[in-house]
């Protein structure tokens, strides 16, 4: 059986060596080894030892992507982490019809789109065309992210895309600490359905709204092509890798930052502030409400 020791030890070889900001994890890697010199985590196995550990890393770095995971299901060790990433990840978003939850016309011809996860292209593409065909007549577009708890950088490229006319639209940039690149992310040029243009776009909010659900919001934001109702949101912005320690345990660490070229920041630890700001529950009311009115 691996050890507390081991495990740590592991996973902080994958924070020092990729976490985005170099300066944070140094002191994460010294406040868990103390902790770990001082006994701390004496007696705590699986779950709890992952609890505890992913508290101790948030003290110290309130970063919401930075934790220690336990799986109740074996994962695959052996391999390269990054195609192990991969396939986890495409799995998952099968397992869930790449996030695509609810496509429905709302009285009114009002578009409602309710998505959980935010798939790659390479694996989506035609579910997201098949939910924006169904849509695009309707007279505006209410896009419900209230549930979203993340996923693809791609993925939100091109969701993003059917709101804007072209190619043109500079939405994103993420800079990566391991290889100092900067790669930006763009409108796409062409799409595999039609756009959807010159119409209201409202986006639904919560508190648990996340990383790539929330990079959505703060895009359509920051272009001024959505109005946001909801709650501010979860607050992470920083893309990040998966690394298995043992068959149940994985670390995740945030290797890169997102950039945005309108604001020149982005959402971490802030989250994403909606314009209207309403108790999540009631955050699909409040747009028809408003939409209603503003017609």
């Amino acid at each position: 059986m691996t050890t507390h020791h081991a495990i740590l030890e592991d996973a902080l070889g994958r924070i020092t060596a990729g976490y985005v900001f170099p300066d944070r994890a140094a002191e994460v890697d010294a406040a868990i080894r103390r902790r770990l010199a001082a006994g701390e985590y004496e007696g705590l196995a699986g779950a709890d030892l992952c609890a505890a550990v992913t508290g101790h890393l948030q003290e110290v770095c309130p970063d919401k992507h930075l934790r220690l995971l336990w799986d109740d299901e074996p994962q695959p060790v052996e391999g390269d982490t990054a195609e192990l990433d991969e396939a986890r990840f495409t799995e998952m978003c099968r397992a869930e019809n790449y996030g695509v939850r609810r496509v429905e016309r709302l009285d009114g011809n009002i578009g409602y789109l309710d998505l959980r996860l935010v798939a790659t292209p390479a694996v989506a593409a035609e579910i997201f065309a098949a939910a924006m065909q169904l849509l695009t007549h309707t007279e505006a577009f209410v896009l419900d992210l209230r549930n979203c708890r993340g996923g693809s950088p791609e993925g939100v490229a091109l969701w993003c895309s059917y709101f804007f006319a072209d190619g043109s639209v500079h939405l994103n940039d993420i800079y990566d600490r391991r290889s100092g690149r900067t790669q930006q992310f763009w409108t796409s040029t062409h799409l595999p359905a039609p756009r959807y243009l010159d119409r209201p776009v409202y986006v639904l909010t919560s508190a648990t709204t996340f990383s790539g659900g929330e990079e959505i919001a703060y895009n359509l934001q920051a272009q001024r092509r959505a109005t946001l109702v909801g709650e501010t949101t979860k607050g992470g912005a920083h893309p990040t890798d998966w690394y298995p320690v043992t068959p149940h345990i994985s670390v995740t660490v945030p290797t890169s930052r997102s950039i945005n070229p309108v604001t020149g920041t982005n959402w971490e630890g802030v989250g994403v502030v909606p314009e209207i700001a309403v108790p999540a529950d009631t955050a699909l009311d409040a747009a028809l409400a408003h939409l209603a009115r503003a017609r």
